[in-house]
């Protein structure tokens, strides 16, 4: 799986990681695994046509002292469908932005 990952977190920051994602992204049924939506103007064209696959999604996870946020946009509604592929170069650009804003806004240090 390709994604971005930030590792040597301090320990003690990993608590406001948590409680940040579950703030701003849909928790999933696996602790410590979460979704973030894809804005709808940066969904390729195949994502934006299945409406009925809504929302797509990129999972952030969660370890020790790391976050993994995975390249592959999925729906939460239908994985057999066509439209979950890995991100567009756009969606790549978002997910990182993600990450980095993410991390400023804590105040945790990298």
């Amino acid at each position: 799986m390709r994604a971005y990952l930030i590792d040597e977190l301090p320990t003690s920051h990993m608590d406001r990681l948590n409680k940040f994602l579950k703030k701003n992204a849909l928790s999933s049924s696996i602790n410590q695994l979460f979704w973030v939506r894809i804005p709808e103007d940066l969904l390729s064209e195949t994502q934006f046509q299945h409406r009925k696959c809504w929302p797509h999604v990129f999972a952030v996870e969660l370890g020790l002292d790391w976050v993994k946020l995975e390249f592959f946009v999925r729906s939460l509604h239908n994985m057999r469908c066509s439209c979950p592929a890995y991100c567009t170069a756009q969606q790549r650009v978002y997910i990182i932005d993600y990450a980095h804003r993410m991390i400023e806004h804590l105040g945790i240090k990298t």
